[in-house]
């Protein structure tokens, strides 16, 4: 009963005004602000400072800087192989398995539509049908930068406004759609297996999602916006598998797609399994 009260509460909510307040405070510059916030913020988490790049907290220079922090190197390790891909972030299995009919499962008695996740276009739908998903939430304490899970070239980028619902799994398994309801942003990259598509979703004080060749997508745009990109050439967007692909500032969720009879997922990955960036998830045949 308590998570449903907060899953509804969460409909008369100002979800997109609350969420910008956020991004202004979080974005402050002024030590008063930031210093408490990252410290508490580090203690109410336990965050491991020890894998960061920069292992000061005090040096940051805001709270978006610090949430969005590099790791140093070694701290990850990308799995290799040809065949093998990559889990794109630290976080946690939200589910996994094959998309049925054009739907993904999202939670019991939810579901929601590939079609609508990846912003209306059915010729796309058609690439993913009777493919495979992923869907990877990541906590507050995660590394909350994005990487690309197998060597791809990108073709599109879309950004699909929406609501701005929490992705915890109390709003999961209680908001119908909610991963096609939510502002998200849908990369589509080319891979030798075919397709593959990387959906960065956006959430309840999410500030604002970025990507490494486009900067900041959201806010503030807010129509649906399509974004091509050359195959070939000096302009041409390729990132190898472990590059990092973008970064969400404040936490949220990432949903991985890719075609039938293309990849199997790593045995042991299930519903509720923690996930570590740069893990294998998965081989393509």
């Amino acid at each position: 009963m308590k998570d449903r009260l907060f899953a509804l509460s969460q409909h008369i909510m100002p979800q997109h005004a609350l969420s910008r307040l956020t991004r202004l405070v979080a974005e402050s510059q002024a030590k008063s602000i930031k210093t408490p916030f990252i410290n508490t913020f580090i203690k109410q988490y336990g965050i491991d400072m020890s894998e960061a790049a920069n292992p000061d907290p005090a040096s940051y220079a805001n709270f978006n800087d610090f949430f969005t922090r590099a790791l140093k190197p070694g701290a990850r390790t990308i799995v290799e192989g040809d065949k093998t891909v990559a889990c794109p972030a630290d976080g946690a299995v939200s589910q996994l398995g094959d998309i049925e009919s054009g739907r993904i499962f999202q939670a019991k008695g939810h579901d929601f539509g590939l079609k609508e996740l990846l912003g209306g276009d059915a010729a796309l739908e058609d690439e993913f049908q009777q493919g495979k998903f992923s869907t990877i939430y990541l906590s507050p304490k995660d590394y909350h930068r994005v990487h690309m899970p197998f060597t791809g070239t990108l073709r599109s980028m879309t950004y699909i406004p929406g609501k701005l619902f929490s992705v915890n799994p109390a709003t999961v398994n209680n908001v119908d759609n909610l991963f096609a309801r939510n502002e998200r942003v849908s990369c589509i990259f080319d891979t030798e297996f075919g397709p593959m598509a990387v959906v960065l979703v956006g959430a309840m004080i999410v500030a604002s999602i970025e990507t490494v060749w486009a900067g900041l997508v959201t806010p503030p745009r807010g129509k649906l916006t399509t974004w091509t990109y050359p195959s070939e050439g000096e302009k041409a967007i390729h990132l190898n598998k472990g590059d990092e692909l973008g970064r969400f500032k404040l936490g949220s969720t990432v949903i991985l797609c890719f075609p039938k009879d293309s990849i199997e997922w790593e045995g042991s990955l299930q519903e509720g399994s923690a996930t570590r960036m740069g893990q294998l998830v998965a081989d393509y045949s």
